[in-house]
């Protein structure tokens, strides 16, 4: 038996904050593989280059500029979505930030600022998309968490890690709610990706990091795009309310 990867043709992809990093990465591999992809961001100049990079290859993909803590704007995006792609069969939630705080040095509006783009914005998402999902009773929604809301997470803050928890339990949360529908809802849990958010972390501490990591080296975007795909793919459609770690064997469970 000849296994092939698998197709997305005639289905539309959602991607939050995929302008950049494994967000873009997630995108580009998705679109290789013939899906319509919606490009989430809310840097237009980012979004654009990524937009860019899918038509180099043929792919197919239009960016829909929405701030994912405004429940109106991602309201409007899922209608644009589908008025222009004429479905939403899959929503990755990658939109996020982070920070290197100590939590004595936290302050409350940085706190509420992670904890609304990351754990705020991805149950929004979820809300808007799952009445086409239903609908239909066809989805795939893969919420990208990190080791961070495992572990407690290295040199990340507070905010960041509870965000990541938080993003954690409602995956399996909503993963029983809509099992029913046909719809699946899983995580992917990074350890640290060499993207433009870990500039935070000094040459010394990702040093020290991959020096723990057992196959010594950060990850790559495209590590945690592969995974996406597989989430979102039929082979994986007995697989709901999980977690996938990627990691390099950094976090054993």
């Amino acid at each position: 038996m000849t296994l092939e990867r698998s197709d997305f043709s005639n289905k539309t992809v959602l991607v939050t904050g995929a302008g950049q990093g494994i967000g873009a990465a997630i995108a580009k591999i998705f679109a290789s593989r013939g899906a319509n992809v919606a490009i989430n961001d809310v840097n237009k100049t980012v979004a654009d280059e990524t937009v860019k990079e899918i038509a180099s290859f043929g792919g197919t993909s239009k960016f829909f500029r929405a701030d994912v803590t405004d429940e109106s704007q991602i309201n409007a995006m899922v209608k644009s979505i589908i008025d222009a792609f004429g479905s939403l069969d899959i929503l990755v939630n990658n939109a996020g930030i982070l920070g290197t705080s100590k939590t004595d040095e936290l302050t409350v509006e940085n706190w509420d600022r992670t904890l609304s783009i990351n754990l705020k914005g991805a149950f929004i998402c979820c809300k808007a998309a799952l009445a086409e999902m239903k609908k239909k009773k066809y989805g795939k929604i893969i919420n990208i968490s990190s080791l961070a809301g495992e572990s407690g997470g290295i040199v990340v803050a507070a905010d960041y890690s509870a965000s990541k928890a938080g993003l954690l339990a409602l995956t399996k949360k909503l993963a029983l709610e809509v099992a029913e529908f046909n719809i699946n809802v899983n995580a992917i849990a990074p350890g640290t990706t060499k993207t433009p958010m870990i500039d935070a972390i000094s040459d010394e501490e990702n040093s020290k990091l991959v020096s723990r990591i057992p196959l010594k080296r950060l990850g790559e975007p495209e590590d945690i795009a592969y995974a996406t795909c597989f989430l979102a793919s039929q082979e994986a459609s007995y697989i709901t309310g999980t977690t996938l770690d990627v990691n390099g064997g950094l976090l054993m469970r």
